[in-house]
């Protein structure tokens, strides 16, 4: 898939106010600092489509944007904040929450994960509750120009130990990098098969 146009629409914290069409969402959700604006704004070729902040936790809103007119990208804020008092940081999970569980335009998740560390238990549990939910996902790990391919390797079958103690199978997963580009046709070409499924399923 080629991304010809790229456009903000909204950011809100509640879901009820999100954009009332139906076309197909893809929402991306990690914790603080795993590189989600990076990685957004390489799969839409845009310098600053999705602001990188260097502050842990700036995307606290519900962002949507809309690419190619014909599906939308949606930014979610991280469920792993720094430097957020307790009280705000439940306001947060709910609204995460709320998203997956009423969103139904929501297609697929994509769970960002930073192939340089170990399976983190805040990771884990929000994959767990993803699977209970029901709501579709895929690990995307980020940072892998980080790691020489073979320690690429021996970290991708470390994360799959651990989640098969838990899962029946390893969930899909992409191995990218921003800064050189890598799985970026991966992920896009992913979203193209999945939107091209669902307008035969519409017909």
């Amino acid at each position: 898939m080629h991304i010809k146009s790229a456009e903000f629409v909204m950011s809100n914290s509640e879901v009820e106010k999100c954009p009332k069409s139906r076309l197909p969402e893809y929402a991306f959700i990690g914790r603080s600092n795993v590189g989600k604006s990076s990685l957004i704004n390489m799969l839409t070729s845009r310098k600053s489509l999705a602001k990188t902040s260097g502050r842990p936790g700036k995307t606290q809103l519900i962002n949507h944007f809309l690419i190619n007119k014909n599906w939308h990208l949606v930014d979610l804020p991280g469920y792993g904040y720094a430097r957020v008092s307790k009280s705000s940081k439940k306001v947060f999970q709910k609204f995460i929450t709320n998203y997956f569980q009423q969103r139904e335009q929501l297609v697929t998740a994509f769970v960002l994960v930073d192939i340089r560390h170990t399976p983190q238990p805040v990771d884990s549990d929000f994959m767990v509750w993803l699977g209970e939910n029901g709501i579709p996902f895929s690990i995307i790990f980020t940072k892998a120009d980080k790691l020489r391919p073979k320690a690429i390797e021996n970290h991708v079958e470390a994360y799959k130990n651990i989640l098969l103690e838990t899962w029946e199978e390893m969930p899909n997963y992409f191995i990218t990098s921003s800064s050189k580009d890598i799985g970026k046709d991966d992920v896009l070409e992913y979203i193209n098969e999945l939107n091209e499924n669902m307008q035969l399923d519409t017909h």
